[in-house]
This record gives C-alpha cells, structure tokens and sequence, in this order.
C-alpha cells in the first residue's frame, strides 16, 4: 500500500484554494479538541445558513496548546461526527473554515491585546477546563500575560474599553463552556474581584456591567478527540492531510440562559441544531445530570458486577440493557417535574448514544469517583422517588446496593476497578469486613459526610439494600435482581 502523505499536501487554504475569511467575530478561549468539535461546528452552520459571518480568533489559554500547529494549517480542520440516530448508523464530514488565526498570548502579547480591538467582535466563548474558571490572588494587570483565564479575560476587557473610550455600543456577549454550574454567574464574580483589586475603576465596571452580558450554558456532546490509532483511516477518506482532526458523536445541545435580544443575535433557530436559549437552563442541567450522567452512574457498578466491560455492552445486553432502561424510564423520568413527552424523546437520545458503535465507553474510564457521583446523579432521583411513592425504587435501590457493594474491590475472584480517594476506599473496606449485611448497609448510609444527610432515616432503604447485597453476595447480579424484586 503507497503511503498516503506521499501523494497528499499537508491542509491548509492554498492547498484547497480557499483564502476567503470572515471578520473576527468571536473570541475563543481554548484551541482543544471540544471547542472545535462543538463551537467551531455551530458556528460554521451559522454562517452557512444564514450567512452570520462569524470569524473566530482563538486564543490559546496555557502555555502549551495548540495554536501553533492550528495557523500552520491557516485554521482549517475537518470534524468527523459519528453516532447513531433512531437506531441507524450515521457520520458526516465537515471541514470547519471559520477560525481567522490563533494567538498565543504567552509569545506575543501585544498581538493578544489587538484583539480587543476588534470593530467587528462580539462574542467572547471559553472552555478553559472546568478548573479554569478560577481566581488566581497571584494574578496581576501588569502579567502578560495573567495566569488564569479570567484574569486574562479582565486584562482584555480593560484593553477594549480603553480603546473605545468606553463606548457603550463596545461591550460584548460572553459565553463560557466549562463544565460547571452557573459558569457565567462565576466567572462575572470573579472579574468583578480583579476590577476592584487591580483598582481599574468604577467607571470600567459600571461600562462592564451595563454594555456586556454573560450567559450561563449547558453544552452536551462526547467528543473523544483525535483519532491517533486510527488516524491513517480517517485520513484516507480526505484529499489533504490534517494533523488536526477531531471526531465526536452526532449528537449536539447547547443550553443558554439568554432572552429575546440573544436569539435575535444568534439566530441558531434558523439552523437544525438544538441550540435552546432559555431564561433559565437549570431544568435542562437536572435533566442531563439525573438521565444521562445518573443512567451512566447507576449502570457502571452494577454492570461492571454482572460482567460487562463497555457502555454499549450494558445496553445491549438483554438483562443489563432492560435493567438500564427501566431505571431511567420508570423511576428516574418519573421524579421529574418537566414534559414527560421531552423527557422520553431525551432519554431516547441517550440511548441512541449509549449505543454509538464508534466510542467506546469503557465503563472502568467511568467509575473515578462513583460515590460523590451517586450523592449528585443518582441519590436525588431516589430520595424523590420514595417523597412522591411512598416506597423505595426497585432498580435505584438495587443500582445502589451494587455500588456499596463495588467498593468491597473484588467480586467472584476478580479485582473491581474502584477509583476513589484512600479515605473512602479505606473506609468502605473496614466495613466489609463484617460478614452481616444489615450492619454494612447500616454504617455505609449513615455517614453524612457522603450523602449529604443520614441515609438510614429513609424508611425501608437500610432494609432493601441489605437483603439486595446478600443476593448478589449469595446469587450474583442478575438472579439476585430477580429475587431481590419480588419484595421491592
């Protein structure tokens, strides 16, 4: 077979004799691989369907990152979107052409600083890690740059209003990606700190305020990354080659608190992408975290028990996969206070990722964690369950017996991949060491400092997992479940 890069030029516009580039209107902070699979793809259907003409200038936020290799090929990468929809198969290739140029502030600052000054930018668009929106007291206005991205952010804005003298028309929209709650909300705080220590002035902040707004998001799709063990495939199916590809699945949502001036400044209700600005994005945050990441939670330790290896192998698997299914469809939706009709289409969706044959979702990659997890993605679905039944959940009860159970660390001779801090694992390992269930259900639910509050205050949860941990003790998952169901 011929080498591919022989015949092939490495991408970049002369290559595809495409040098036409769109004003800067977007600031991004962060080149990695989820902006470009996620922000890089909406915005290029944007500009595709409704001609937004939105340029994005991307700003390598550390001091290694990518930017280099990004203007080595004048912007361009091509994204490979790979998923499943209503049971079929699907991928699309889309070379996204939008990004204008990178700037890395750590090798010329002065070129950072020029893009605040921008007549045609509006938006300012991050995802730094959710340890990156941060408050740094080392930070100073005189680094060039500051060390965490809000501090750099404030450097920039400061720039822009001083080279507009303060001109109201001059503030922008600032939308943050990272995967924290409220990230908006958070990083405007910490601006605001850095205005008032670096004493930048009232009438910055008062422009500030007034003239920019910050928008809380939910953004929501897998994006694996660069192919590396199977990049030579992926670029056999291009005329160029790209050192920068990015793949990800089909599916796409992003969740923005904003109001009617934000849909009329990105008009994504043109486009077919679920974009959904919304005064408050808190119902669609819980139906991520309760569906999705608290179906991912609740199947990983009683999977891994059972025997699967794999996400897909948990759903296909006819014991696991109805197990799964009437978890989230039969207790976790029911606790739900929003459109049961959106909530099944959703929790469809899920499933039709969970199925996706292009990631692998090895469910040991999933369980770092698992008991600060539970307290958040699954323990609220369960404690609602019994307000509104008066009973506990058959499945959420028996999902949480498999995870006290998991961090014994070994089931029928084979080690469990428990990943958790010493204290937690230590602890739960002194428990096990009683041989009396009810006393290892007892102690376990009775430490706050995991839950959040007494779990054996809960009528009948002590009881139920107790006699859930002898039948997978004694009968393993599956003819444990059925035993354990007919009394639950």
């Amino acid at each position: 077979m011929p080498n591919l890069k022989e015949n092939k030029k490495i991408l970049n516009r002369e290559v595809l004799d495409f040098n036409y580039r769109d004003p800067i209107k977007i600031v991004q902070f962060g080149e990695g691989n989820f902006l470009r699979a996620f922000v890089g793809y909406a915005f290029q259907e944007l500009n595709k369907v409704v001609g937004f003409k939105a340029g994005i200038a991307v700003v390598q936020p550390i001091n290694n990152g990518l930017v280099k290799m990004l203007n080595n090929q004048d912007g361009l990468y091509t994204l490979f979107m790979k998923g499943v929809n209503k049971g079929k198969e699907i991928q699309d290739i889309e070379l996204i052409s939008n990004i204008v140029k990178g700037v890395d502030p750590y090798a010329n600052f002065s070129e950072y600083l020029s893009l605040a000054q921008e007549e045609s930018l509006e938006f300012v668009i991050s995802n730094t890690t959710e340890a990156g929106i941060a408050y740094v007291e080392t930070d100073t206005a005189n680094m060039q740059p500051p060390n965490s991205f809000p501090a750099k952010l404030t450097v920039f804005l400061y720039e822009r209003y001083r080279f507009f003298k303060g001109d109201t028309t001059k503030g922008l929209t600032i939308i943050p990606c990272e995967l924290i709650n409220y990230n908006s909300d958070s990083l405007k705080d910490i601006i605001l700190k850095y205005i008032s220590k670096w004493n930048l002035g009232d009438d910055f902040k008062t422009w500030l305020l007034q003239n920019s707004t910050f928008h809380n998001t939910l953004v929501d799709r897998i994006v694996p990354g660069y192919p590396k063990v199977e990049i030579e495939t992926y670029n056999s199916q291009l005329a160029y080659i790209d050192n920068l590809i990015v793949t990800s699945e089909a599916f796409f949502l992003w969740v923005i608190e904003g109001d009617n001036h934000l849909k009329a400044k990105l008009p994504f209700d043109k486009t077919n992408l679920d974009v959904k600005i919304v005064n408050n994005m808190q119902p669609y945050r819980t139906r991520k975290v309760r569906i999705l990441n608290g179906a991912h939670t609740a199947m990983v330790p009683f999977s891994i028990l059972f025997g699967n290896n794999t996400v897909k192998e948990s759903v296909d698997n006819s014991f696991t996969g109805s197990f799964i299914k009437n978890t989230v469809f039969n207790e976790i939706i029911e606790t739900l206070n929003m459109d049961k009709q959106e909530l099944n289409s959703f929790a469809n969706q899920v499933f039709d990722r969970f199925k996706n044959p292009f990631i692998i979702h090895n469910l040991s990659s999933i369980a770092l964690n698992s008991i600060s997890k539970f307290t958040v993605r699954v323990l609220p679905s369960l404690l609602e369950y019994v307000k509104l039944q008066n009973k506990v959940p058959t499945n959420l009860t028996f999902a949480f017996a498999c995870l006290i159970r998991f961090y014994k660390g070994s089931f029928k001779g084979k080690t469990l991949p428990v990943q958790d801090s010493e204290q937690i694992v230590s602890t739960l390992a002194k428990i096990w060491k009683s041989k009396d269930f009810y006393e290892v259900a007892y102690r376990v639910l009775s430490i706050e400092a995991y839950w959040g509050q007494d779990l054996t205050k809960v009528d009948n949860l002590t009881k139920a997992i107790a006699l859930a941990l002898k039948e997978i003790e004694s009968n393993g998952v599956e003819i444990g479940f059925k035993n354990y169901s007919k009394n639950y």
